[in-house]
């Protein structure tokens, strides 16, 4: 939905010196974190990867060091609290190793975002600053995380083969996984699961395939136009790397209207039975093609997506109808 109240996070642009370097230090804290976190949960089965993965932490932590030698020669030892959330359009970090299972493909594809988001943050970062020294180390920097980015198409190639690397390696690949991937399945999820309720609560409350239409197609419409406007403002790309907001609210716009019509247009059909029959059946079909978009592009296993959307368009499905019949 379109935001109501005011983004209170601060602009990339307004940060000071200080507070850039002070957010380089959180953010290489962090990164260390999760790689170490990696490095404990594949160990297992990829100790090749798991090597690779400490060997990354153990940059990250240098990294760290680098950077806070530096704020503390300029500013002293009292650091800004702040954090990659309070800065509007930093790279985000999605919590992939909290899930129960964590497999090599998620990642290797969190790796990449992670690294490229990095670079893309150090460069902005040396145009911004003013002292030679700090514009020298961020550089040195962005070059180090473009390099890091590299290493997800090395990790464990043996288990993955030389087909699958040079599939996983493509920059273009994971870029379309950014831009178009995850907005737009973003939306087909919401307009998908959010317009059920209102689609059938008119069908069963009215029992006229006309109105139904008519509410389907409003909910749609409008689903994705706010869905599309939300996408588009939240990033601008510039630092996540995520790509255009345009292509991204598109995406997210389009596939949020698809995913509301698609149970709308049986209404179409003047018989009230077969058309909600159809409804249903093209329900079924949307959550399916959720579920299998989650598993080959975003390594959720397939069953658990399956039960997620399932389990959520029911209850949005039960209320529609439990609404329209009362």
């Amino acid at each position: 939905m379109l935001r109501l109240w005011p983004d209170n996070r601060r602009a990339f642009s307004s940060l000071s010196e200080r507070e850039i370097l002070a957010l380089a230090i959180a953010a290489e804290e962090e990164d260390g974190r999760i790689y170490s976190e990696f490095a404990a949960r594949l160990g297992e089965a990829y100790p090749g990867s798991a090597a690779l993965f400490e060997g990354m932490a153990a940059e990250e932590d240098e990294h760290r060091r680098r950077l806070l030698d530096l704020y503390i020669a300029r500013f002293g030892k009292r650091l800004v609290p702040i954090r990659r959330e309070h800065v509007r359009g930093f790279p985000a970090r999605r919590p992939v190793w909290l899930q129960k299972t964590l497999t090599l493909e998620q990642a290797r594809q969190q790796i990449w975002e992670m690294e490229e988001g990095s670079w893309r943050f150090y460069l902005s970062a040396a145009q911004q600053v003013a002292d030679a020294g700090s514009r020298r180390l961020l550089g040195d920097l962005a070059l180090i995380e473009k390099g890091h980015a590299r290493r997800a198409g090395q990790i464990d190639e043996q288990v993955l083969g030389e087909k699958g690397r040079e599939s996983e390696q493509k920059v273009a690949h994971r870029q379309f996984v950014l831009t178009y991937v995850q907005p737009g399945l973003a939306g087909l999820m919401d307009g998908s699961i959010s317009t059920l309720a209102p689609v059938f609560a008119a069908a069963f409350a009215t029992g006229d395939t006309h109105q139904t239409f008519l509410v389907g197609l409003a909910a749609a419409i409008g689903a994705g136009i706010s869905m599309g406007f939300t996408e588009a403002a939240a990033d601008d790309g510039k630092l996540t790397g995520r790509g255009s907001p345009l292509k991204r609210g598109l995406a997210a716009g389009i596939m949020t209207a698809i995913g509301g019509l698609g149970h709308a247009l049986p209404y179409l059909i003047g018989n009230f039975r077969l058309a909600t029959t159809i409804a249903i059946i093209v329900v079924l079909f949307e959550l399916w093609a959720i579920a299998f978009i989650q598993q080959r592009y975003m390594q959720t296993p397939f069953w658990r997506a399956v039960m997620q959307v399932v389990l959520g368009g029911s209850l949005v499905f039960a209320a529609g109808i439990l609404i329209g019949n009362a």
